[in-house]
């Protein structure tokens, strides 16, 4: 594996950047089309290369909804720096996710010592509960189609992967409708050229059009971004 392929490790200084990845060990994670089991984030922090997490919590008829997703633009469990108390959201992974881990005690002392280390985490973490918050707006005010469209277009641009390994069931809980309004919506995308959907797997044919598609949450995403971290995004 080549090292700092993770993006938020790219953004720190050379020397910075060699002494974390020192601390780190490789980690790999398949989920096979499925939800992997939950990581635990309270003992690690993840820096994912390849692949991606969704943050999900069980909440009513709608177990593992998805409350953020994050790819090689950020780390997961991050918010190891808040405290030792465990957040209520629990990590799991998609696709064939590689990337470096760290384990808590580690990365706060590491941050201790590193105030760019220490900079940059805290920024991701504000760019994450920024996007939290839109997209719990998203869930209120914007259809399942949209939403939909945008979700994919998160995926694939955290992955660079054209095919997504994801059922339709697990959309659904991930955000939190049932699977008629997903399955309606991913036909209607099929119908129309934007995504070709096989056995458990969905290929994006035309991001053009399904950037069209999906609602003014996703350009929000990237524009938060680009204002709290400028540079390189997914």
């Amino acid at each position: 594996m080549r090292r700092a392929e993770n993006l938020l490790i790219g953004r720190l200084p050379p020397v910075e950047r060699r002494r974390l990845l020192d601390l780190c060990e490789p980690y790999a994670l398949t989920s096979l089309g499925r939800s992997a089991e939950p990581v635990t984030t309270a003992a690690h922090a993840y820096f994912p290369a390849s692949g991606c997490f969704s943050l999900v919590i069980d909440w009513d008829r709608y177990p593992h909804m998805e409350v953020a997703m994050i790819g090689r633009e950020g780390v997961v469990g991050g918010e190891i720096l808040l405290g030792e108390h465990a957040p209520p959201w629990q990590a799991v992974a998609h696709g064939q996710c590689l990337g470096w881990r760290i384990d808590a005690a580690t990365l706060m002392s590491a941050c201790a010592t590193s105030p760019a280390l220490r900079a940059l985490l805290h920024t991701a973490l504000l760019v994450r509960l920024h996007q939290q918050a839109l997209a719990l707006a998203c869930q209120h005010v914007h259809g399942v189609g949209p939403r939909l469209a945008r979700w994919l277009l998160m995926y694939h641009d955290r992955t660079l992967a054209d095919t997504l390994p994801v059922t339709q069931a697990a959309m659904a809980c991930l955000l939190g409708v049932r699977r008629v309004g997903v399955t309606l919506a991913a036909s209607e995308m099929q119908r129309s050229g934007l995504i070709r959907y096989h056995r458990g797997a969905i290929t994006v044919m035309d991001r053009a059009a399904l950037a069209l598609r999906a609602c003014r949450c996703y350009r929000a995403d990237l524009a938060l971004h680009h204002k709290l971290l400028p540079g390189p995004v997914p």
